[in-house]
């Protein structure tokens, strides 16, 4: 075969071996009825304060019933502002506990004079989708609730019962997650759609998927020094509320947590640096290969994006002192995020925190509502083996890893509660690329049906 000819082929094999499937003519028949009701959900504003997630619960359970689910099947939980979904799909052995998918409602506020576009008008440009949420994450809400609707129009009996928990308030306090957690902790584990996922080189090929099998749990210390004040005609810095707290906080931003590892991270790290190149990536396989390796652990510590990935984090984010402008301060207050690892404890961040700053005149409490410490959840083969399948259906080849998140979900609620959880959100992305919680949030258009591919597939893997 002649070198050209013999090229173009070569080319055409290696193309076809991770572009995706054609889409099922099912698929193609739920997209209408998908598009329009995220066009309903990017719509409504369940933004805190709004009261708005309760009117799209209400929404998607009229669109479940008119598929054929029962009333009885669907709950609404009022809590405050706010409420959960729950949608039951009745399985065929009732021995068998049930396998949860969880989601959430609720998204980050957007102010329409920053975007370049409505934030709440699902808008279609350049092969991507725009609007609040697209991203994070009511296009895995929708999709997920289209899944439901179609096996309900098929017919479909699973062996194992599945059940929607979509929360709230997941982007802040919580608390419809926490009632979830409570009502619907007896299950077998528990699908997230708000983690894990995919990436995409910047040329737009598929390079991982991730699986998320732990995170970091997630708390918020104030620090808090008070004085008696007085006039600012006479200062006293030794007793001055705001430069006490001022060198509290440059302890803080100082110190770097332990470095620390476990199979999941190990897996995760060694992944990304075997598509990647430059000092990063090589620091990610040095590290992967011998997490006692410091010059490694330097590396990837110094990348505001993976540092989070082998130490526990701490920092500030708010900042608040003084009670006028000609008077000395009397109180000065500063929050402090933190990131925990999975097995670290709240109650020994917080000590290492006072043994950092070192002076007794700064207060630390741990703010409310209490942190919930988030085990690793083990590596089912089970569910490893139904989501690379999955997967494989659209990407040939394409690595599935096990991931940590170093953010905060719902899971963290179930783990605690003792339900294994796993992130297994279908959308690919290209890093950085969706801008969830930012500015023009967007997502390819082309990851919504392949999520309804997606969802069907897995959950007949492990329902049927």
């Amino acid at each position: 075969m002649p070198f050209m000819r013999l090229l173009i082929a070569t080319c055409i094999v290696l193309v076809a071996a991770w572009m995706p499937p054609a889409r099922s003519e099912t698929t193609a028949q739920a997209m209408p009825e998908t598009m329009d009701m995220l066009r309903h959900a990017i719509a409504t504003q369940t933004v805190q304060g709004k009261g708005q997630v309760p009117a799209l619960a209400q929404y998607l359970a009229g669109k479940l019933e008119s598929a054929g689910f029962a009333k009885s099947d669907i709950t609404i939980i009022p809590v405050g502002e706010t409420a959960a979904l729950v949608v039951r799909y009745p399985g065929s052995d009732a021995s068998l506990k049930p396998i949860l998918l969880s989601g959430h409602m609720d998204v980050v506020a957007a102010n329409p004079k920053d975007w370049q576009r409505d934030p709440f008008k699902l808008i279609e440009e350049n092969g991507y989708l725009y609007g609040r949420g697209v991203a994070d994450m009511k296009t895995n809400d929708i999709t997920l609730v289209e899944t439901f609707m179609r096996f309900k129009r098929e017919g479909y009996v699973p062996k194992r019962e599945m059940i929607l928990v979509f929360s709230g308030d997941e982007e802040t306090d919580m608390a419809s997650t926490r009632e979830l957690a409570k009502r619907y902790h007896d299950a077998e584990f528990l699908l997230n759609a708000d983690a894990g996922g995919g990436t995409f080189s910047a040329a737009g090929k598929p390079v991982l998927f991730e699986i998320q099998a732990a995170e970091k749990s997630y708390a918020d210390f104030k620090l808090t020094v008070t004085s008696p004040g007085g006039h600012s005609s006479e200062p006293n810095p030794s007793h001055n509320a705001i430069y006490k707290l001022a060198k509290a906080l440059d302890a803080v931003a100082a110190y770097q947590f332990p470095v620390q590892h476990n199979e999941i991270t190990l897996a995760s790290l060694k992944a990304l640096g075997t598509h990647e190149s430059g000092p990063l990536a090589d620091a990610m396989r040095a590290f992967a290969a011998n997490p006692n390796d410091a010059k490694a652990a330097a590396v990837i510590s110094a990348d505001p994006a993976y540092v989070g990935q082998i130490r526990t984090t701490c920092v500030a984010t708010m900042l608040d002192g003084g009670h006028a402008l000609n008077a000395l301060p009397q109180r000065a207050d500063a929050n402090i995020n933190c990131r925990i690892f999975p097995g670290v404890s709240v109650a020994s961040v917080k000590d290492m925190l006072s043994r950092i700053i070192g002076n007794p005149d700064v207060a630390i409490a741990v703010r409310p509502p209490p942190p919930v410490e988030s085990p690793a959840s083990p590596l089912r083969p089970d569910v490893l083996k139904a989501v690379s399948a999955t997967i494989h259906e659209r990407f040939p080849g394409v690595d599935v890893v096990p991931g940590m998140s170093s953010g905060a979900s719902d899971s963290m609620y179930f783990r605690n509660a003792g339900v294994d959880c796993y992130g297994v959100s279908p959308n690919f992305a290209k890093p950085n690329d969706t801008f969830a919680h930012g500015l023009n949030e967007k997502l390819p258009a082309a990851e919504v049906p392949a999520a309804l591919d997606y969802w069907h597939s897995l959950l007949t893997k492990l329902t049927k």
